[in-house]
């Protein structure tokens, strides 16, 4: 399910979410729109991100690497990552839990001390949003040359509504739940998540971890651990949940807050949760000519920028991994037979159950193999250390992975830019 903060919907368990405000970042003048709505690009992807033969540093238009790449020319377009060191980059990669009840030190050092460029505000509270405002601002505080590069924190948390709502108390809505905001017509509810996203973006958040995309078209939806027996879903046709999920995060953009479609490539068909269960497997969902992959299909054709992806395992589309460690699901499917090139973002990858198998370390370096650009730590921010140098010692070793590492970062300083 979602990042195990929110994977077991209950007022101990938050989702993720960000928003975003546009900004712009030192040294990202000319950047190419890798991430935008209406302008991704349209270069193509590798077929497999983690094959040297694809990511030759000699192979150039995708490679970003300081280290490799020529001298520009007065009329190339600038590097975005001239200057960064490799642990900042790295940074740009991971997203960590910071709790409502105060930034503690484990956040605070991921920032400052690892170069974490993301953070996800977790853990449900109802003490408004002057409480909310003071944690986020002692977070995005800890922007600096030394630490993120100048570059400002995605600030994520997980506003679906229902029972998987973060923030509340003064200044939040009480959010009725994805079953519920169904009900609505799809202009009332994109001027209601305007005014959800509006309270978000007033307290410093930029990125909101919903809307839910996932079909949930089997006969029982409440067998459906992680989104049905919660109401999580938007409805059981392709045509109701696409459209209700893109209201959603058209109000949120409206106000200036990233939404983030999940759990790619569907999570209504299983019946236990990633969260609390290992070896969560879909057996049902298709690589191709399946209505819940059609629901992000066309939240892409339709501008989607950033697309979370699910720890369940596919085994009609790769049964050898956790799709968030599959480049079969990652970058074969979401962006070879999708055309996605915006920011790919994994479920929690630090708590749940369904990815004990792996090390934290482990975890990390398969999901950006793989092609996600985010892994999410929310759960448990003491991980970040080890995925942070677990990324830098691959990316030492491997001239291809550093190439990957690049790529992701490039991706999510253009996310944070708005282009």
């Amino acid at each position: 399910m979602d990042d195990h903060s929110s994977a077991s919907p209950s007022p101990s368990i938050a989702h993720r979410a960000l928003r975003r405000r546009p900004v712009v970042l030192t040294g990202l003048l000319g950047v190419a729109s890798l991430a935008g709505c209406g302008s991704l690009s349209s270069k193509p992807r590798p077929a497999s991100t983690d094959d040297p033969g694809t990511m030759s540093p000699t192979a150039a238009p995708e490679d970003f690497s300081t280290e490799s790449a020529p001298a520009a020319s007065a009329s190339a377009t600038p590097n975005p990552l001239d200057g960064w060191t490799l642990e900042q980059k790295v940074g740009q990669l991971l997203m960590v839990g910071a709790d409502t009840s105060g930034p503690q030190m484990v956040s605070i050092d991921a920032v400052a001390t690892h170069h974490v460029g993301n953070v996800f505000i977790a853990r449900q509270t109802r003490s408004g949003a002057d409480s909310v405002r003071g944690v986020i601002t002692a977070l995005t505080d800890l922007v600096g040359s030394e630490t993120t590069h100048d570059t400002p924190l995605l600030v994520a948390t997980d506003q679906e509504g229902g029972q998987v709502q973060v923030l509340g108390g003064s200044g939040f809505s009480d959010i009725p739940s994805a079953s519920e905001q169904a009900i609505m017509s799809t202009d009332d509810l994109t001027a209601s998540a305007r005014t959800w996203g509006q309270e978000l973006a007033d307290v410093g958040v930029t990125m909101n971890l919903a809307p839910v995309a996932d079909l949930v078209d089997i006969p029982d939806p409440s067998s459906n651990a992680p989104i049905g027996r919660w109401g999580r879903e938007y409805g059981r046709s392709a045509t109701t949940s696409l459209d209700r999920a893109t209201a959603f995060a058209r109000g949120m953009e409206a106000a200036g807050v990233i939404p983030t479609y999940k759990h790619f490539p569907g999570l209504g068909r299983v019946t236990a949760n990633t969260d609390t269960a290992d070896g969560v497997t879909d057996s049902i969902t298709t690589r191709s000519g399946d209505p819940a992959v059609s629901v992000f299909a066309e939240a892409i054709t339709g501008g989607a920028r950033v697309i979370m992806v699910s720890s369940a395992i596919y085994s009609a589309i790769d049964s050898s991994a956790p799709a968030t460690f599959s480049s079969v699901v990652v970058t074969d499917m979401l962006r070879g037979d999708l055309g996605f090139t915006g920011v790919v973002i994994t479920d929690d990858v630090s708590a749940a159950v369904q990815v004990d198998a792996w090390t934290p370390a482990e975890r990390a370096v398969q999901a950006v193999k793989a092609g996600c650009d985010i892994v999410l730590a929310s759960a448990d921010a003491t991980m970040a250390a080890d995925m942070a140098e677990a990324l830098i010692a691959e990316a030492q070793a491997d001239p291809a992975f550093a190439q990957r590492v690049d790529e992701s970062a490039t991706r999510v300083i253009s996310l944070k830019a708005g282009s």
